[in-house]
């Protein structure tokens, strides 16, 4: 099964290490996912903090915007891949 996009970065929060996702499928805490920078620079993690609204989540839908803790600097544009 090949990995499929799941969204795609609309902001960046570099003090704190959150990106903000417009989801077009549904994403959960503990999925892997695969950040794609416009560079072709790649890099994956699992998804460990989810937020909407300041409120923590543990699944959201197609048609959300979340905020995800990443370890790496995004940035608008970046898309994002659910890792199956």
């Amino acid at each position: 099964m090949a990995d499929f996009k799941v969204g795609k970065v609309t902001h960046y929060f570099d003090k704190i290490g959150v990106a903000v996702v417009e989801l077009t499928g549904a994403l959960a805490v503990g999925d892997n996912i695969r950040v794609s920078r416009k560079n072709g620079e790649e890099f994956t993690i699992t998804v460990s903090s989810m937020q909407v609204e300041h409120e923590q989540i543990q699944e959201a839908k197609k048609g959300d915007t979340v905020g995800l803790k990443v370890d790496q600097t995004v940035k608008e544009g970046d898309e994002v891949f659910k890792v199956s």
